[in-house]
């Protein structure tokens, strides 16, 4: 059970505030990353609290620089960035525990709050909210062309759910859904073909050519069309 850096009361599942002293807890860098304050003040501002954000270097394989903001102890994650953190940091897990990520997405279920959208820290243009993969229980907020901010506590369940296996899940979730693209493909390259066919037939039906896109349905009905 997480304790609070401040008071050591125990810490609300999930959650960085402490419900006894109020105050908020690094559980995303403290003692998981040792990490060094490469700018005090970054370009990049904070979406909650509208200061500009700190740049820390990591030193994850070398420089790894991202953002934090001193007051929310948010983060900010350039493209990519947070899938590399993930597979450098946390344990590879080799099976998927399903009551441990179900347990998270409780977690992060009770302590959502009111939906709120925020600005990117680079453009200042609104950010989408996206699931971090399967089951992850984590919205994130993500601009396409910047990267990820992650809410205090965030990265620490990601890093849960990776451990539980969460990455795995999401790995056969998207297997899963790339075969269901690529049938869903084939059937409509078949079907356009086999529609060519038919109207080839139309002309001359003489001509047909059984072919993998062509059944037998096609075939008997340019035939009957002759006759007719």
């Amino acid at each position: 059970m997480a304790r609070c850096q401040w008071c050591t009361a125990p810490l609300p599942p999930g959650g960085a505030v402490c419900r006894y002293c109020g105050r908020r807890n690094d559980v995303d860098l403290k003692g998981v990353h040792e990490f060094t304050v490469a700018r005090p003040d970054s370009p990049r501002i904070c979406p909650a609290c509208d200061v500009p954000m700190q740049t820390l270097d990591l030193k994850l394989g070398g420089t790894f620089y991202i953002e934090r903001c001193e007051r929310c102890l948010s983060l900010f994650f350039d493209p990519n960035e947070v899938e590399t953190l993930l597979e450098k940091s946390a344990v590879a897990a080799f099976e998927v525990d399903r009551v441990r990520l179900d347990e998270i997405t409780r977690e992060r279920a009770g302590a959502s709050g009111a939906v709120r959208y925020y600005k990117c820290p680079v453009c200042r243009t609104a950010m989408n909210r996206v699931n971090f993969g399967a089951r992850s229980g984590v919205i994130v907020d993500r601009c396409p062309a910047h990267g990820m901010w992650l809410e205090s506590g965030e990265l620490r369940r990601l890093l849960e759910w990776k451990k539980a296996g969460g990455q795995i899940l999401d790995q056969r979730r998207r297997a899963d859904r790339l075969e269901e693209q690529l049938k869903k493909a084939k059937k409509e390259a078949e079907e356009a073909a086999a529609t060519r066919a038919i109207g080839d037939l139309g002309q001359d039906p003489f001509t047909f050519a059984a072919t993998p896109a062509t059944d037998a349905v096609a075939f008997v009905r340019a035939v009957l069309k002759l006759f007719s």
